[in-house]
């Protein structure tokens, strides 16, 4: 691997407003893939874990306890410069993920608990040198029940996160790299999905570098 998809550059914040035109990386393009997920996921999605399942107009993933192992669909889909949007609801569940893999490996994750938003670009070789690197681990509360907006931009080295009203940044020549396929993941009892969006997406001139936020929390364990 080389070293330098080991130094990533972080930027983080709390916006207070999401879509103001400085504040979105990504200006959208085509769109090329849409899912309300009103119906069954079509089958190019791949549940690898946990139960999913179609209710109440929206794609619910549920973490079986014998699968040892969060519950995860996947769409294979080449991404280059992309921006991805979709709303999730946490019906008991104790995490939700969006996952971003290439061809070998995990690239970046946003993830949303009750209490707390975090983006990070992933650990990519596991038992190799390279490590993951927490862009921000942000505080939130999110009830039970209700939607929140979750958006990734990735446009050349840099990822910009964002779930409602809070958002971070980071680069790394990693996420310059050709992406293979989008995952959604749930731990715990049930998260609901749905109004799944990409459009190709190319750098916004206006887009301005947020501030480096205080020192993020711990690296979560290994990610699924």
């Amino acid at each position: 691997m080389k070293t330098s998809l080991l130094l990533p550059t972080v930027f983080c914040l709390a916006t207070a407003s999401l879509w103001a035109d400085d504040k979105s990386l990504g200006l959208p393009g085509k769109l090329i893939y849409e899912n309300a997920f009103v119906s069954p996921p079509d089958a190019k999605w791949r549940a690898a874990k946990g139960q999913w399942e179609s209710l109440d107009g929206a794609l619910r993933g549920t973490e079986k306890p014998d699968d040892k192992h969060a519950a995860v669909t996947r769409i294979p889909i080449k991404l280059k410069d992309f921006i991805i949007e979709f709303e999730c609801k946490l019906e008991g569940g104790k995490q939700c993920a969006l996952s971003i893999n290439d061809a070998k490996e995990h690239v970046a994750r946003i993830i949303v608990t009750p209490t707390s938003v975090t983006v990070k670009r992933d650990d990519h070789d596991h038992d190799g040198p390279d490590k993951a690197v927490i862009f921000a681990t942000l505080p939130a509360e999110f009830k039970s029940g209700t939607w929140h907006k979750v958006r990734m931009e990735m446009v050349g080295d840099t990822l910009l996160g964002q779930v409602d009203d809070l958002s971070a940044s980071g680069t790394s020549a990693l996420f310059s790299t050709e992406k293979a396929s989008i995952g959604l993941v749930v731990a715990g009892k049930s998260v609901d999905f749905r109004n799944l969006k990409i459009w190709e997406a190319t750098k916004n001139p206006d887009f301005k570098a947020p501030p480096v936020a205080p020192k993020s929390k711990g690296i979560p364990k290994k990610a699924p």
